[in-house]
């Protein structure tokens, strides 16, 4: 089975693991761990330390290299609860997680397109949204997925858009470079946030494009999402406080139950907000990221065939607290029927709000077929707020006070204002603006 294993190891090995400008070797992080078969090539990842909030007040996290922990990955034998045991037994080891298969959430829906993606733009007030200087210009908008073709998506748009090379990144083994990789389900998210950030710098990073030995082509694991996650908090420290802003769009997630440990072992990820990429999401949200999940496609009516969970399928980061997990509608505003449904399993309200989905846009799949799926409503979403971002910089909007901005402002779908189909409504763009604006007038 493939595991990430959380360690404390030295204070000095801490702070060069943590260090971006130094290298250091699994080997010399691990020592002799009892039944772990240690992937060399995996470089160990530092998590930060965090300290819960008392009485339900917002956790802490620690910038100091010392209070946090080393992940790495490699395997263990299948059902050997001698080998787990062991290892929870050694000084240095926090923690023994699942490094579960993530796929992307591409709908297992086959009905033809509803509108095309103009429609989207109309819906989403593109206009206005221009008008008021809204475009995503200077805004980091990470597409973590299988890799964009520039090239494809320029073409599909009959425009230019920016791929920040420099901040781009690949997992380990993968080759390629940004904006040019193979049309794939990378491409189509890249089109759907354009549709509301023409102006962002897309950072490019292929998590999807990672292979396991004995994989298929399409299956990343966890690991190397929390790698990325790494990267990308390079990326939101290196800015400017004052104008800080990174949108990290998600389009999948883990399936099915098969590949993780069960809910309430303590190396679960579906279920465990003390997972190491649950902890990394949380502290790149408090550093000012915003971090958005499809929901996935598990919905009741069509779920996709992969879908493995009997109930309740929004898990893992897609579920957590502080991410905007997307639902998806079409064009007229209904319900698609695989958009997964809530409740979540690290937080009950989930999905958080709807976006579009299921028109016609990238024709990355085929000239007819649709882009389809929470895959396509998470970056449809995510554009918008990279759009907000353009003058509204995390340090003056938190990402939890956006959260709640768009919930507060959804098109709301039961009286309560809140229901597990479509979360807290479908994204309102021109209620959205209303509301900017008045806090903007009131500070003046």
């Amino acid at each position: 089975m493939r595991v990430v294993i959380q360690l404390h190891p030295a204070t000095e090995l801490l702070a060069a693991v943590a260090d971006p400008g130094t290298q250091v070797a699994a080997t010399d992080v691990v020592g002799d761990l009892p039944g772990f078969a240690l992937e060399n090539t995996y470089d160990p990842i530092h998590i930060p330390g965090f300290t819960p909030g008392a009485a339900g007040g917002a956790e802490t996290f620690s910038a100091h290299p010392a209070d946090g922990s080393v992940v790495v990955r490699g395997e263990i034998p299948d059902d050997d609860r001698s080998v787990l045991s062991a290892l929870h037994g050694s000084s240095t080891v926090a923690g023994v997680f699942a490094d579960p298969v993530i796929e992307s959430v591409l709908t297992c829906g086959g009905d033809p397109a509803v509108g095309t993606w103009h429609d989207v733009e109309t819906l989403l007030r593109s206009g206005d949204l221009t008008a008021a200087g809204l475009t995503g210009n200077g805004v980091a908008l990470a597409i973590v997925d299988t890799g964009i073709n520039a090239d494809r998506v320029n073409q599909a748009r009959g425009g230019t858009f920016t791929i920040d090379t420099k901040r781009s990144w690949n997992p380990q083994g993968v080759t390629g470079t940004a904006g040019q990789f193979p049309v794939d389900h990378g491409s189509m998210c890249a089109f759907d946030a354009l549709i509301a950030a023409p102006q962002a710098a897309y950072l490019d990073i292929p998590v999807m494009k990672s292979t396991r030995q004995g994989g298929s082509t399409m299956d990343g694991l966890l690991s190397d999402a929390v790698a990325a996650y790494a990267h990308l908090r390079t990326v939101l420290s290196d800015q400017p406080e004052a104008t800080r802003a990174l949108v990290i769009s998600n389009s999948w997630g883990s399936f099915s139950p098969q590949w993780d440990f069960p809910v309430g072992q303590p190396g679960n990820y579906s279920d465990n907000p003390n997972h190491p990429f649950n902890v990394i999401v949380r502290s790149l949200d408090a550093a000012g990221a915003d971090i958005l999940f499809a929901a996935g496609n598990c919905g009741k009516d069509c779920p996709d065939q992969r879908c493995g969970f009997a109930d309740h399928p929004i898990g893992g980061a897609n579920s957590s607290p502080n991410v905007l997990s997307i639902g998806g509608v079409d064009t007229k505003g209904q319900r698609v029927g695989y958009s997964s449904q809530g409740p979540g399993r690290l937080s009950d309200r989930k999905p958080d709000v709807c976006a579009y989905t299921h028109f016609l846009g990238s024709t990355v799949f085929g000239a007819n077929d649709p882009d389809t799926g929470t895959s396509a409503a998470c970056p449809v979403a995510a554009g918008l707020v990279a759009a907000i971002r353009t003058t509204h910089s995390a340090t003056a909007l938190p990402p939890a006070q956006l959260r709640a901005l768009l919930q507060r402002t959804a098109t709301h779908h039961d009286k309560s204002g809140f229901d597990y189909d479509y979360g807290y409504g479908t994204l309102d763009a021109s209620a959205i603006l209303a509301e900017l604006q008045k806090a903007n007038a009131a500070r003046a």
